[in-house]
């Protein structure tokens, strides 16, 4: 298991499906995924049974992320587009609105890093960030995330299309 003093990542059990259904199916957290539809009960229980394969397997991986003090699912942090031949992997991230601001985001990413860099042994972790959202661009720079590209007009919104900001840390730069 991967801790520190106060966070865990934790596998998604089947107890997870309350908190997973509210979040997939929350339009304010739908602008940072692909996907702008909601998921079924049926489609998040799948989920969870096929979230027993290892990441080799499915190419993805899926952590919650567990206050220790309270005890209480505050988000997660996902590995994704996992390509073992280019040693590269996607690193997506929700913590819930009302846990945001207290460093927890930060943890989360410091613990992932050490599995993926010194467990999994990859050389490059990567994350597409919209170019409005400062805060999660604030965080993986200060994280010694670099930011490599842009990719224009990658993302629609209400408002038109977004740029979306490539950062990529790798393996030697830690």
């Amino acid at each position: 298991m991967l801790e520190n003093e106060k966070i865990k990542l934790r596998a998604v059990e089947p107890e997870d499906l309350e908190i997973l259904y509210h979040w997939e199916n929350n339009p304010n957290y739908w602008h940072a995924g692909e996907l702008r539809v909601p998921y079924s009960k049926f489609a998040l229980k799948q989920y969870i049974l096929s979230a027993r394969k290892n990441i080799y397997e499915n190419k993805q991986l899926r952590f919650m992320i567990e206050l220790k003090t309270l005890n209480v699912t505050v988000g997660t942090i996902d590995l994704f587009d996992f390509d073992v031949f280019n040693s590269r992997v996607s690193l997506g991230l929700l913590i819930d609105e009302p846990y945001r601001g207290k460093g927890l985001a930060e943890e989360s990413v410091m613990l992932i890093e050490e599995f993926v860099f010194n467990y999994l042994k990859i050389n490059q972790l990567y994350v597409q960030i919209a170019e409005l959202n400062e805060a999660s661009a604030t965080l993986f720079a200060k994280l010694g995330f670099e930011k490599t590209c842009v990719l224009r007009d990658w993302i629609s919104t209400e408002n038109g299309f977004e740029n979306v900001i490539l950062y990529q840390k790798f393996r030697n730069s830690i």
